[in-house]
């Protein structure tokens, strides 16, 4: 008689309750994206379709971040993030777009992670909430990326 090892069995109780169904599918995307990057080394393609199956309001935003993402920082290289459009340095990302519609906000999100030069003391802001772009905040978007690389 030999003991044969028995798989652990999938639970429904409370562990499938903890995160939203948006929380899930963004966790599954990212896994895609994992394995993914593995083989490809260009993500413009990727980004461009996530802005493309964006909201109109959201999809202009993303545009632009694009475009200044790319114009001021070359190096980064686009790819996506939880779903999400990203632009990363060594394999790292650095900074990241969040559309409202995503996870049904009232605001889309500019997002800088740890990986970016935007150190300020002991407190400082990472991410910022986004309703529409002025000339003004793209001027302060590009500011904000040039010092996330620099």
């Amino acid at each position: 008689m030999t003991d044969t090892p028995k798989s652990a069995k999938r639970t429904t109780g409370k562990a499938s309750k903890i995160f939203t169904d948006e929380e899930r599918a963004a966790m599954r995307e990212y896994a895609r994206e994992r394995k993914a990057a593995a083989t490809r080394a260009d993500g413009e393609s990727d980004v461009l379709a996530k802005i493309a199956e964006m909201s109109e309001s959201d999809r202009a935003i993303a545009e632009r971040i694009h475009a200044i993402v790319r114009a001021t920082a070359p190096a980064l290289l686009p790819r996506t993030w939880y779903g999400m459009p990203a632009y990363a340095r060594d394999g790292n990302v650095v900074c990241f777009f969040q559309c409202a519609q995503k996870f049904n906000s009232r605001y889309a999100t500019l997002g800088f992670s740890d990986k970016a030069n935007l150190d300020e003391g002991a407190m400082w802001p990472t991410s910022y909430a986004l309703k529409e772009l002025t000339p003004a905040d793209e001027a302060r978007i590009t500011a904000l990326v040039k010092k996330a690389v620099s």
